[in-house]
């Protein structure tokens, strides 16, 4: 069998193969503390959970229209303007399977062989095997730790050629947490629309904030750059909802409109309850969304002290997402019972397999020298994986 040249390009995501890897281990009786996963460790509030069994016993589990009901694009679009200062029309609305699926169908319909698109290292891992997939050149730009990560203006303009037809903007960043502050985005918006280039702005972290920062969307600083941007949400990370699977994405109507024809040929419309349950999450009461971002700022809080104060480990204090991207460069070229830790994939096998910790090697992000912590767990367990880090390193460091 020849698999199509498209199939050989794209490498298995080691983030969901370090929480499968867990999966298989703890099934086994072993027990593993994993900071791989990106998901809340929090149920689903209830609320919405009962407005989707209701919407299954009411008989409510037909097609739906490809880019998703009428009642969910209202609340995207009330959301949109209580929360960004952006007004969209239904046209200008899709809601997919997950943010990923809109990101996927986003850069399918955006970009093609012989075009460029940018994006930042550290990025999340997806983001390089889309554009890889839809035959465009990713362009990298490799941030610095001492810049907190972030792209600079001067670094933007250094990477823009007459074929670059995509940025990637990721605020709060998955993997390092770093959130742009309004400044910040003014100061790459001006380049954006200076250059006209296409950006999706990926959002989907927004209401996970731990800093005074008040974030911005790049759409909503002027009409040229709201053309120009494709925003990315989704309910997943702020209601507990990363398995229910639903995304959305507000831009052009050409877009959009490209990005339906693309969901018409590959996964139709998104489960239909499933859509009546996000209505009532975007519409509904918003108080547990602030319950569990204070919870995870406190987790934050512990796992930057504890992983700073461990030999050989370094960190920023990230403003956002739930994600500590620790420094480990210390800990290479150290052999450990006949394992060359050399990098980050050979150190978090160490740990794994010494520890029983699992985290995301930094080399998954086109960042090898880091690996990616999530606090989306317990405080028991971050507490617990950490005190055997701790005693991994100091018996042979």
């Amino acid at each position: 069998m020849v698999l199509a040249k498209r199939a050989t390009l794209i490498s298995p995501s080691l983030t969901l193969g370090i929480t499968a890897k867990v999966n298989q281990l703890c099934s086994q009786g072993i027990d593993v503390i994993g900071f791989g996963a990106g998901e809340p460790d929090f149920d689903t509030p209830v609320y919405i959970k009962e407005e989707a069994i209701r919407a299954l016993n009411s008989g409510f589990t037909k097609y739906t229209a490809t880019s998703g009901i009428k009642e969910l694009k209202e609340a995207i679009i009330a959301k949109f303007q209580r929360d960004n200062r952006l007004v969209y029309t239904p046209e200008e609305i899709i809601v997919s399977c997950g943010a990923k699926h809109s990101l996927y169908n986003a850069i399918q319909v955006l970009c093609e062989k012989g075009d460029e698109a940018i994006l930042a290292s550290p990025y999340w891992n997806s983001y390089l095997e889309m554009i890889k997939l839809s035959g465009a050149k990713p362009v990298i730009i490799k941030t610095k730790e001492k810049d907190g990560f972030k792209i600079l203006p001067e670094a933007l303009q250094q990477k823009i050629s007459p074929k670059t037809k995509l940025l990637i903007l990721n605020s709060p960043s998955n993997p390092t947490g770093t959130v742009y502050t309004p400044v910040e985005i003014k100061a790459l918006g001006r380049i954006i629309a200076d250059n006209n280039i296409m950006t999706i702005s990926d959002e989907i972290y927004e209401k996970l904030i731990y800093s005074d920062v008040v974030p911005v969307s790049l759409a909503s600083l002027s009409d040229k750059l709201k053309s120009l941007t494709l925003v990315i949400n989704g309910v997943s990370k702020t209601y507990a909802m990363t398995g229910w699977r639903i995304g959305y994405a507000a831009g052009s109507k050409e877009i959009i409109k490209a990005m339906t024809n693309l969901q018409d040929h590959s996964t139709s419309n998104p489960v239909s309850f499933v859509q009546k349950a996000a209505v009532v999450a975007l519409n509904g009461p918003q108080n547990e969304l602030e319950t569990m971002r204070q919870e995870f700022k406190k987790r934050r809080d512990y796992m930057v002290a504890r992983v700073n104060s461990l030999k050989g480990l370094s960190c920023l204090n990230p403003d956002g997402a739930f994600y500590v991207f620790a420094n480990v460069k210390k800990l290479f070229n150290k052999n450990i019972k006949g394992l060359e830790v050399k990098d980050s994939l050979s150190l978090a096998e160490c740990w794994l397999n010494e520890a029983r910790v699992a985290v995301v090697p930094g080399a998954a992000f086109g960042a090898d020298n880091y690996v990616r912590f999530s606090y989306a767990t317990s405080f028991e367990k971050i507490k617990t994986g950490l005190d055997r880090i701790e005693t991994l390193i100091n018996k042979y460091y």
